[in-house]
């Protein structure tokens, strides 16, 4: 009763902390689960490759919660590594979360897919994202539910949801390359100033119409320079790539910075950008975006 899957980072389009509605892009960077279940007892233990001394109730959570929706209410061993940093603004909760769940079905022999009508899928790959993001919420990783984060992560492309009811408001597949400023401190999503944040409740839905119309660079754009004044974050990073990209955010409730080209526009220089924010202590990462989502691995 083994089971392995991989689920995806995230960079924000619109940050969900001021009105409840969210929307995020799924990035080349991936978490990956293993889980083990033991048919003689609940207990569950969770380990984070990385990260040995980390906080393992989310992967724990998921676990149980799969189980005993889906199984017999089995217990056993979930064990993650991942190339999303933690608390870095990358959706690395979301991604853990739906690996777990992914590979918790896995375990229980479970076929999963995206048609609801299909007799042959046991669990939709948004059941068992709706699954995390209760896990998420239980444990109290998240102020929002982050179902923005978690559907990125689960579904790939880009989404639009309405968190206060972990609706799908849209999917979109968009083909950008990426470039990922994290600097070394870190932030924790449930210790963001949630009052603050809903003091930008008028730019967040212009950002939601914006996203909503398939404007999602200008959308983060906009949702960056009022997140990173609402949050405390220098909107330096952002100002400087914004004559060279497509769209610039804060990442979530940051530290990292996103910044996003279209691969065919003349006007966009990646490159320029990567010597700006190599300058600036932390880590530059190059990646794209995936459309493909999470999935189950072979074991």
């Amino acid at each position: 009763m083994e089971g392995r899957a991989a689920a995806l980072g995230a960079g924000t389009i619109l940050n969900a902390l001021a009105t409840g509605t969210g929307s995020a892009f799924a990035i080349d960077v991936e978490t990956r689960a293993t889980v083990e279940l033991a048919a003689d007892s609940d207990d569950v233990a969770g380990e984070i490759a990385e990260a040995p001394g980390a906080e393992t109730d989310l992967v724990e959570e998921c676990v149980s919660l799969a189980t005993a929706r889906w199984g017999n209410g089995q217990g056993g061993t979930v064990r993650t590594d991942s190339d999303v940093p933690l608390a870095a603004g990358l959706k690395s909760s979301s991604a853990a979360a739906n690996a777990t769940v992914l590979a918790t079905c896995d375990a229980l022999g479970l076929t999963v897919g995206d048609d609801q009508q299909d007799p042959a899928v046991d669990v939709t790959r948004l059941d068992a994202c709706r699954l995390g993001v209760e896990a998420a919420r239980n444990v109290g990783v998240t102020v929002t539910g982050a179902f923005d984060d978690a559907t990125a992560s689960m579904l790939g492309g880009a989404t639009v949801t309405n968190n206060d009811a972990d609706e799908l408001l849209y999917r979109d597949e968009r083909s950008w390359e990426v470039l990922v400023w994290t600097p070394p401190e870190r932030a924790y999503s449930a210790d963001a100033d949630a009052d603050r944040c809903a003091n930008v409740a008028p730019m967040a839905e212009l950002v939601a119409d914006l996203a909503l119309d398939g404007e999602y660079a200008t959308a983060m754009t906009v949702n960056g320079l009022a997140f990173s004044a609402a949050l405390g974050f220098s909107t330096d990073p952002a100002v400087e790539a914004m004559p060279h990209v497509n769209g610039v955010s804060l990442s979530g409730t940051g530290p990292s910075v996103v910044a996003v080209a279209e691969p065919t526009d003349p006007a966009t220089d990646l490159d320029r950008v990567e010597q700006l924010w190599d300058a600036r202590p932390g880590v530059v990462r190059r990646t794209t975006t995936r459309t493909d989502g999470a999935t189950i691995l072979d074991s």
